[in-house]
Order: structure tokens, then sequence, then C-alpha cells
């Protein structure tokens, strides 16, 4: 039990700055910004999925964090959120370099995550403008009423570093229980239990490692990467999983945007679009 404190701790602490660095982004906004600034974060345009794609593909899921922060203060759109959230492989990336052979699978797996996050954040985007006969982009209104209701409680006459410390530290607070009571659940259920319902060399797997992947723990990625790695999971269901494992993201998501349907059907999408894409690269590496 004492090991699970400690790795709880350490998930919960590492994530401090990017929480901080958001919170005072969305502060400085809200309270001190111009209206051009905010025009140019609200509607980055066609490279904010890029942006995006790369941000999340570095080997942390603070970037998620970050993106469900701002998407609750809509400062950046859909898309934007949901191509992070594609992107981010947790903590995936450094158990692969601790294997110099799969160097590789290392580029392979950031390659194709990154295409798919960038696709899949443009047609979402693209689907929500048409939909809403307007541009996907949020409008200053709507950036301003969430941003304000999310710093309604903020303490902001003692300047935003104050309140942005607050906004961090009552949501570490919040992590800290939820990622102990995942670390709890994970520790008891064991890896070996996990193996036994990942459907190894069925077409499903992907379906199993997208669910795993929505875990909102490192757990879930060391996971998967270790089972594919050990050669249990194909390069669909690694890809599928890791495409879903947006770390921390889906609870900030949830803490911080009040509107639950909108959390629930962003999930969906990822979900979605995680065992779609792992189930047309299994179906091709068949072929090939």
């Amino acid at each position: 039990m004492l090991e699970v404190i400690m790795e709880t701790l350490v998930d919960s602490i590492k994530l401090i700055p990017f929480l901080f660095l958001s919170y005072l982004l969305i502060e400085f906004i809200e309270h001190k910004s111009s209206l051009k600034l905010e025009k140019v974060l609200s509607t980055s345009g066609k490279f904010s999925k890029v942006i995006g794609g790369l941000l999340g593909i570095v080997p942390q899921c603070g970037f998620s964090a970050v993106a469900a922060n701002l998407f609750s203060g809509r400062v950046i759109t859909v898309g934007t959120l949901v191509a992070v959230f594609l992107a981010t492989s947790d903590e995936a990336i450094p158990i692969l370099l601790t294997y110099p052979e799969r160097t590789k699978d290392i580029l392979i797996i950031l390659g194709i995550k990154l295409i798919i996050a960038i696709i899949a954040g443009t047609i979402i985007d693209f689907i929500i403008s048409k939909k809403n006969h307007k541009h996907s982009e949020f409008d200053e209104h709507e950036m301003h009423e969430h941003m304000h209701d999310m710093c309604k409680d903020c303490d902001c006459e003692h300047g935003i570093f104050k309140s942005s410390l607050k906004h961090t530290l009552s949501i570490f607070f919040f992590l800290l229980i939820i990622t102990f009571i995942i670390n709890v659940i994970v520790e008891f259920i064991g890896e070996e239990n996990f193996k036994n319902v990942i459907l190894s060399g069925s077409i499903f797997q992907p379906f199993i490692a997208s669910i795993i992947g929505l875990i909102p723990n490192c757990a879930a990625s060391v996971l998967l990467t270790k089972l594919f790695v050990d050669g249990s999971l194909s390069l669909g269901s690694i890809i599928a999983g890791l495409s879903t494992g947006a770390g921390v993201g889906g609870i900030i998501l949830f803490k911080t945007n009040k509107n639950i349907k909108e959390n629930i059907s962003i999930l969906g999408l990822v979900y979605f679009i995680g065992v779609f894409c792992g189930i047309l690269i299994d179906c091709i590496m068949r072929l090939i």
C-alpha cells in the first residue's frame, strides 16, 4: 500500500506545473489581456490541430490537462482538444525508450498517432462548423462566459497568481483522490488478470485496449506498452489504447467543464476513433 501511495503522490505532483501554467493563462486572458490576444488564441485556425497534435506526442500527460482547461475556458476548439487527447501517449514513450531495439516502434507509433490526431481534429471542427453554419472556433462572448464561469470563485482581487494557485491546488487534491482510487483498483486486480482479458490475436482486441486506455492514470499506458513489448498486443491495439489514453485530461475535463453531455461525447469520440483506427491498422497489417 505504501508503494501505491508514493506512486499516487508522484503522478499527481508532477502535474502541478502544467495545471498552474494553464490556469495562469486562463486567468490572464480573463482579467488582463486584450481582445486581440483572446481572438488569436481562440481562432488559431488550421494550425491549431497540428500544434495540438505535436504537443500531445510529448511524453507527458500534462498537456492533455492543459488542453482540457483551455477547452473548458473555450480558448481552444473541440477538434483541437480531441487532437491533443489522441496524440497523448502518457508514459508509453519513456518505457519504449528502455528497449533500444524498439526505437523503430516509437517512431511508427508517434507518427501514426500524430496523423490520426491532426486528421480527426480537423474533420471534427469542419463537421461542427458545417452543422452550426458558423466557424468552429468559439466567439468572444462564449469564451468570456466560460472563462468567467471558471474564475467566478477565484479570489481575483488578490492577483492572478494567487487565483491560479487556488485553482491548481483544488484540482490537485481532486486528482490525488481519483488517482489513489484507480491505483488501488489496478493493484488489486493485477497485471496478469489484465492479460487474460485482452483477446490476444483477435480483431476485437482494439476495443479492449481502448477501454484500458481510457483509465485516467499512467498505469494504463504502462500496462499497454508492456503488453505490446511482450507481443501480447498488436500494433493496431497499442495505437488504439494509446490514442484513448489521454492521462488525466479526461478527469480535468469533467472537473472544469460543466457540460457533462459534451464531456461524454468528446470521450466517446476519442474512443470511437481509437477503436476504428486500431482495427483499420490491424487489417492493413494482416494484408501486408
